[in-house]
């Protein structure tokens, strides 16, 4: 990874009460969705990395959405998962940069000769990249690219029309929360959420399509849980400072109580994404400055 230390790579979630769905991942999807699960699980990736192959049913061409990590295994996989259903992958497509998405994405172009889209060119292969509003058709189904940065600057959405569903890679996962990374913004992420919220009613969106976890059949709750409990963790930061915590660490051990604390080093980037949020808004007390993220080896 071009901009990330090597301890921030892979990194979503922060498992906490509230919002723990249940169901197989493996094999799980929609009419036009299809999950390949990765064998990556961790604390941070829950039951591991979801390769995603997209395709109309009949179609001869799939797009693979996140091949996962640099998995031999896992991608020939990918790969056979697709001929099985008679399609070969033309397209792969990374909902943003970080290694338990993105680290599988040249291996798996140099197995199926097909070219890397991605927002951040660094990690593009071919000469095309993603915007928003572009619209990918080379699954025979239309998927449209939703621009939504917050888990980090170069995250997007896939919004399949037909299915009524969005691939949220990471921004929205399908257990626990989405951590802000050190290269993302809470702004971004509360404005990625709301653009979510008004596409239940705008394009119908139904089922929200995970980097990590089971698929979420109630888009429309969990993007109110998403939004809800943000505006929770905001109000909580700011009670933690109210009451003298001016570190991350401090803020992290009274409002974090509840979560494993192996997960703690993890929430203190998204503190420090609340802080920051505060600081734009000049929410801070007098003399206060955004902390920076202790160094970790």
């Amino acid at each position: 990874m071009a901009d990330l230390p090597r301890h921030e790579r892979g990194t979503s979630v922060t498992a906490e009460p509230g919002h723990q769905p249940q169901g197989p991942v493996d094999g799980s999807g929609t009419r036009r969705a299809f999950c390949v699960l990765a064998p990556n699980p961790s604390m941070m990736t829950l039951d591991g990395t979801n390769t995603w192959l997209i395709a109309e049913p009949g179609s001869t061409t799939a797009i693979a959405v996140d091949p996962g990590p640099d998995d031999e295994g896992h991608l020939r996989r990918v790969a056979a998962t697709a001929a099985e259903r008679g399609q070969r992958i033309t397209t792969i497509v990374l909902t943003h940069r970080h290694d338990d998405h993105s680290g599988g994405a040249a291996a798996l172009a140099e197995r199926t000769g097909a070219p890397v889209r991605a927002m951040d060119p660094a990690y593009r292969r071919g000469s095309e990249g993603l915007a928003a509003g572009d619209v990918l058709t080379g699954g025979g189904c239309e998927i449209r690219v939703i621009e939504t940065p917050g888990h980090t600057t170069d995250s997007v959405c896939l919004l399949v029309p037909a299915d009524g569903a969005v691939l949220t890679g990471d921004t929205v996962l399908g257990r626990g929360t989405t951590v802000i990374g050190t290269d993302g913004s809470l702004a971004d992420y509360l404005d990625s959420l709301h653009q979510l919220r008004a596409l239940v009613e705008e394009a119908g969106l139904q089922a929200l399509l995970p980097g990590h976890g089971p698929l979420l059949p109630d888009a429309a709750g969990t993007l109110d849980y998403y939004l809800t409990h943000r505006a929770e963790r905001l109000a909580e930061v700011q009670d933690a400072i109210a009451a003298g915590d001016r570190t991350l660490a401090d803020i992290v051990a009274r409002v974090y109580a509840a979560v494993d604390k192996a997960l703690w080093p993890f929430a203190e980037w998204s503190v420090r994404a609340q802080i920051e949020y505060l600081h734009s808004r000049g929410d801070l007390p007098p003399g206060m400055e955004v902390p920076a993220v202790p160094a970790r080896g």
